[in-house]
This record gives C-alpha cells, sequence and structure tokens, in this order.
C-alpha cells in the first residue's frame, strides 16, 4: 500500500478499514490463527516492495513469519470457494450496477516445469509461446471500478493425464482437462450459483470465435458482447431453406437444405455495407477516444454444412479505424434490435478495464510472484491477492460520491 503521502492518522484509519474489510472474508479459513496470518499475508501484499513472495514480504512486515506464511498459503487445507462467493458478493454490491462479467486470460511466466499447469504454451501476455502458466479470469467490469470474481488455472492436456505430476502437484481428481471456453462457463455457473445477477459476458475473439462458447451463453439466456476473427461466416440476408418433401421410403428428412447459398464473412459484409459512424466511447490519459463503427444485424451460419436451421439474428459491430485499409476489430452481439451504435461500442470496449486489473494484480500485488508448485497454494496466493485488489479498489471508490452515475448520453 502507498503511504508515502499519507499522514499517521490517514495511515490507521486505512489499516482499521482493511481489518473491517478482512473480517468476514477471511472467516472460511477456519481457526483464529488462519485467518491472523492471512490478514497479515493479504497486507504484505499490499505494502510497497518489488517481490511479493513469501520471504521478501515476511522482510517488510513488522509481525512478518516466513514458517508461518508458507504454511498458511502453501498447506493449510482452507477452501478458497466460499471466500471467492464472499469477495464476489461484497464487490457486485458495492459497485455500480451498470456493468459487465468480462472473460479474459493472461499468462504467468515460469521457470522450469514443477509448478502445477506449467508447459510451453501461447501466452498472449507473453504474446508468444513460452514457458509459463496460463489462468482464466472472470472480472465484474463497470466504468468506475472492477474486480475479479472467479478463476481457472488452465491444465494442460499434458498435465491433466499424467498421474505422477497430477499426485506431485495435488490436483483434485475432479479436475480434468477443459478448453478455456469451457472454464469460462463453468466460472459463469458458478458465480450464478451464488446468486448474483446476470450481467453482459464480454470476451476476445479466443473465446467468440468457439461456436460452442456462443451457444453456452444463449442457452443461459445470458446476453453477450464476444469478438471473432475476420472469416467467421453469417448471413447478411436470412437464407432460404427448406426440408425436403417425405417420398415415403425410409426415413423422413430432418437436415434444412440450403442449395447453393453460401454465407459470408465478416470481413465481406463489413467492407460491402454502408453507414459507418464516428463513435465516442470514453476519455482517455490523452483525450477522447474515437473511431469509426458499423453494426448491422445478421445470422451466425455454423451448422448450415450439417443441415441445422438458421441462428438467431445477433448484431455485428466492426471496427475500421479511418487510417487503416480495412476493419480491425468484429464482434458477435446478442443484445436488442433497439441498442443504440453508442451502446453496443461501448460494451465491446469495456474490456479495456481488464488489462488495468491485470497490470495492477501483477505489478503491484503479486499476482504472479507465488513460488509454490501446488494446486492449493496457487489457489490461496490467488485468493489474497483478489482481496488485496478488491481493498484497493473500494478505497479509490470512497470519496466518489455517486461514482456510479453514467453522465453519457445515449445517442448513437
Amino acid at each position: 500500500m502507498v503511504v508515502s503521502d499519507m499522514t499517521e492518522t490517514q495511515i490507521r484509519k486505512c489499516h482499521e478499514r482493511l481489518e473491517r474489510f478482512l473480517i468476514d472474508l477471511l472467516e472460511p479459513v477456519g481457526r483464529s490463527e488462519r485467518r491472523h496470518w492471512g490478514a497479515v499475508y493479504v497486507r504484505g501484499l499490499l505494502l510497497d516492495g518489488e517481490r511479493k513472495s513469501v520471504e521478501p514480504m515476511a522482510s517488510r512486515l513488522p509481525d512478518g513469519n516466513v514458517q508461518a506464511m508458507q504454511q498458511f498459503v502453501g498447506q493449510s487445507p482452507w477452501d478458497w470457494h466460499p471466500i471467492w462467493e464472499r469477495l464476489g458478493r461484497r464487490m457486485t454490491a458495492e459497485l455500480e450496477p451498470e456493468s459487465a462479467w468480462v472473460i479474459d486470460d493472461t499468462g504467468f511466466p515460469k521457470q522450469g516445469d514443477h509448478s502445477v499447469g506449467v508447459e510451453r504454451q501461447y501466452s498472449g501476455t507473453l504474446g508468444k509461446t513460452g514457458n509459463c502458466q496460463v489462468a482464466v479470469s472472470l472480472h465484474h467490469v463497470g466504468a468506475q471500478g472492477s474486480a475479479a470474481l472467479n478463476w481457472r488455472l488452465y491444465l494442460p492436456e499434458t498435465w491433466a493425464g499424467d498421474p505422477e505430476r497430477r499426485a506431485e502437484a495435488g490436483i483434485p481428481k475432479e479436475v480434468e482437462f477443459r478448453k478455456k471456453w469451457q472454464l469460462a462457463l463453468e466460472m459463469i455457473d458458478e458465480v450464478r450459483g451464488w446468486g448474483l445477477t446476470d450481467r453482459i459476458v464480454v470476451a476476445d475473439a479466443g473465446y467468440g470465435d468457439a461456436t460452442e462458447f456462443r451457444d453456452g451463453l444463449e442457452a443461459r439466456k445470458l446476453p453477450y458482447v464476444v469478438g471473432v476473427s475476420s472469416q467467421v461466416g453469417v448471413w447478411a440476408k436470412p437464407p432460404k431453406i427448406h426440408i425436403p418433401e417425405y417420398g415415403g421410403r425410409g426415413q423422413p428428412a430432418t437436415r434444412y437444405q440450403y442449395g447453393k447459398q453460401r454465407p459470408s464473412s465478416v470481413r465481406d459484409v463489413a467492407l460491402h455495407t454502408k453507414g459507418w459512424k464516428k463513435i465516442r466511447w470514453r476519455e482517455g490519459s490523452k483525450g477522447w477516444l474515437e473511431s469509426r463503427f458499423l453494426a448491422v444485424r445478421v445470422q451466425p451460419s455454423h451448422g448450415f454444412v450439417d443441415g441445422e436451421p438458421p441462428h438467431k439474428e445477433v448484431w455485428l459491430l466492426v471496427q475500421w479505424p479511418e487510417e487503416e485499409e480495412e476493419p480491425t476489430r468484429y464482434f458477435l452481439c446478442d443484445l436488442p434490435p433497439s441498442i443504440t451504435l453508442r451502446r453496443l461500442v461501448r460494451a465491446a470496449k469495456s474490456r479495456w478495464k481488464i488489462e488495468q486489473d491485470y497490470l495492477q494484480l501483477k505489478d503491484e500485488l503479486g499476482l504472479d510472484h507465488y513460488e509454490g508448485r501446488n494446486w492449493a497454494g496457487w489457489h490461496h496466493h490467488v485468493s489474497m491477492v483478489m482481496m488485496a485488489h478488491a481493498f484497493l479498489t473500494l478505497e479509490s471508490l470512497r470519496t466518489k460520491k455517486n461514482f456510479w452515475v453514467d453522465p453519457a448520453t445515449d445517442a448513437t
């Protein structure tokens, strides 16, 4: 916690607020000794210092104890799920109501191959393939504040199918290989099980390109704004389809026939559609962010080669900066036909906040500094980092009255 510009009274009051904040959240870890070291650990994460692994934190804390802190995070058998649920309910109640659930993933560069889930794999954080862990996260994101609600450590197939490595890292039997979009749906199901209000789900093309992910959101009746790659197929106009009449022999046909009709890529739709408008979506550090956008109603075409019926209409949102030769971003948006272009753009652009979250979680709070190797230890460390991040978020909003009021107009 940066204290250089704070008076002694302000520091004392901040510490008191932190203690009150942690009382309910740390209750699930069990006996008072664990709760004590949990609070110490969170204080260590909030203090200045480059490394947020146990030994450096303990050296900076007046009541730090390396052995006790390592025991708490690495070996104590407390369940992190009740903490995440309490934190999710608390932060959802504190942050502005018009928010989204943003899905993304981040990499944790690692040396060696013993830390749970480490493998040479692609990481968007690294921008290349490297030796790392990868975790998928779900965040409650609004214009004024955000909070990490849920995490899934991605377990590569090489790990999931290796009994020896699983046993050494303490990976539970029920944890199996899951694609990242499957982990995302699992997290959404979990937070809905906490009783949290449904939100618009926002994700990049790493998730939006998976038709199973979009279908999963629709099956859950969750609105979404997800990125897609330029070659995703859609029907710009409703296709003419039919099921062949039954001829009296064999089984009646059940597959729809599309004839010679073929869908268009979202890129082709964008290049052949007029009506681009310049939209501002938020004020950045160097002024308003704006670009050209287009939104048209389309029907995703996945499944047509297998004779499946056409998909329902959704919005295709496209960004095409004036200085670029062709469009740069594509989104499929399952939102009402009456929604304005500005609202579509602002929903699609809400992902920027999660990049700030990752930056603070890692650079300030040591999300990727955990040096243990086991499954429980990683989740314990992440839980403490989530609480530290949530506390900083609430501290930043303390002096803002009606911070959740959205002054922007809904004009196109």
